[in-house]
């Protein structure tokens, strides 16, 4: 029984204590060597002496400064909006009898989509109507006349200039003629342009008249957005422009869209806002889905190729004390591999591969943590070992403390 009450002690400390608390306690009572890097009182009254303990770390947990190329990016936001934007006026004064489509219903090009009570427009087309008939009654009249008279001055019964003032009459007669009809065809094109026609084909973005509401010359009656093209206006500094062109690829992050979308730059302003000191921008989308409506806000991001090679390190491997950025550097001394930490300046950052340029510090070929590890101190050993050993608390570690207390209980 005693003995199965020091097994079963033995274990409760390694739980409640950790596997050094195990092994002292198995050390001190039943004369069990203490792991090594943990402090010993050694046999015949010998002093106590504390061995160095090794920081042992996997090929996984050290990266080499690698050159790498990091592209920079250009960053701007705005609304996304229709070009292709048509507002429908009323073209003659009147009331609207009816209007057809309602706010987002579907029009294609050239679809009537309501009526305006033209009577004013049509009786003023009457009216020139009649003014023509009776120009051409005239000119008529004065062309039968003046061959007459043309008859008669050959005949020598009227004189030149009385032939000549019959000309005038008749240039003048048919000078009328030619201003009436050019008056009727002017108010046909009015009455034809009076109907309510679809201009784009699209959606119906907004009625701004109802049927029955007496509308004015030019005054809006609908508003027609086609979404199969969109647009992003937004602005970038006068340092930024130099390195944009038309046709740059851009990734856009709409409103409501979790992924990115691709887009192209499709111009850019010839001049500064004076106030501002911007440059107006614009992002070309193609919509042909509809997927995306006018208004939704989007961010733009246009990446800039890294013309050169640069030294990066994991971000990870970055750590920060008092402001400066630093990194833990394994060295060779003169008892082995030891720990070195090395202040360093930083310089671009990629968030794609989460990299970040190292232009100071260290060098390339150098061994550094690639994580970050708590109460690291300066000049204390590495080693880097193929294999993880097995980690205090683990199972392995459990089941020695186990071998040896039974081997401390069959002792006594």
């Amino acid at each position: 029984m005693s003995r199965r009450k020091l097994v079963i002690g033995v274990i409760a400390a390694f739980l409640v204590g950790g596997s050094g608390v195990a092994i002292w306690w198995l050390s001190g009572k039943s004369g069990v060597a203490a792991a090594p890097g943990a402090s010993a009182t050694k046999q015949g009254g010998r002093d106590d002496k504390k061995l160095e303990q090794t920081l042992e770390f996997l090929p996984s947990e050290v990266a080499t400064p690698t050159l790498g190329r990091i592209p920079d990016s250009i960053e701007f936001s705005g609304p996304l909006v229709a070009p292709q934007t048509a507002v429908l006026k009323a073209k003659a004064a009147g009331t609207l009898l009816n209007l057809a489509v309602a706010e987002g219903a579907r029009v294609r090009a050239g679809q009537v989509l309501g009526q305006i009570d033209l009577a004013d427009l049509t009786s003023r087309v009457a009216e020139r109507n009649a003014l023509l008939e009776q120009a051409q009654a005239r000119f008529a009249q004065v062309e039968r006349s003046h061959a007459s008279n043309k008859r008669l001055a050959e005949q020598n019964f009227i004189s030149p200039s009385a032939l000549d003032a019959s000309r005038a009459d008749l240039d003048a007669a048919q000078a009328q003629w030619r201003a009436a009809q050019a008056s009727l065809d002017n108010s046909r094109v009015g009455l034809r342009e009076a109907a309510l026609v679809a201009p784009i084909s699209g959606l119906v973005q907004k009625r701004h008249a109802v049927p029955g509401e007496k509308v004015s010359l030019e005054q809006p009656v609908l508003t027609i957005v086609n979404l199969a093209q969109l647009e992003l206006a937004g602005n970038v500094g006068t340092h930024e422009v130099s390195r944009l062109s038309p046709g740059m690829p851009v990734a856009l992050r709409i409103e409501g869209h979790d992924a990115e979308v691709n887009a192209r730059l499709a111009r850019l302003a010839p001049a500064a806002d004076p106030g501002t000191r911007l440059i107006g921008v614009t992002i070309a989308l193609d919509n042909p889905q509809e997927r995306f409506r006018a208004g939704q806000y989007a961010s733009a991001r246009v990446v800039i190729p890294d013309p050169v090679e640069r030294l990066t390190l994991p971000r990870t491997a970055i750590a920060s004390t008092s402001g400066q950025a630093n990194v833990w550097v394994v060295e060779p001394g003169a008892s082995g591999a030891q720990l070195v930490r090395r202040a360093v300046t930083l310089g671009r950052q990629d968030p794609a591969t989460n990299r970040v340029e190292i232009l100071q510090g260290v060098a390339q070929g150098a061994k550094v943590l690639a994580a970050r590890f708590d109460n690291l101190r300066e000049g204390a050993k590495v080693e880097i070992r193929e294999r993880a050993a097995s980690a205090p608390g683990s199972a392995s570690g459990a089941s020695s403390v186990v071998a040896a207390a039974s081997a401390a209980s069959k002792a006594k």
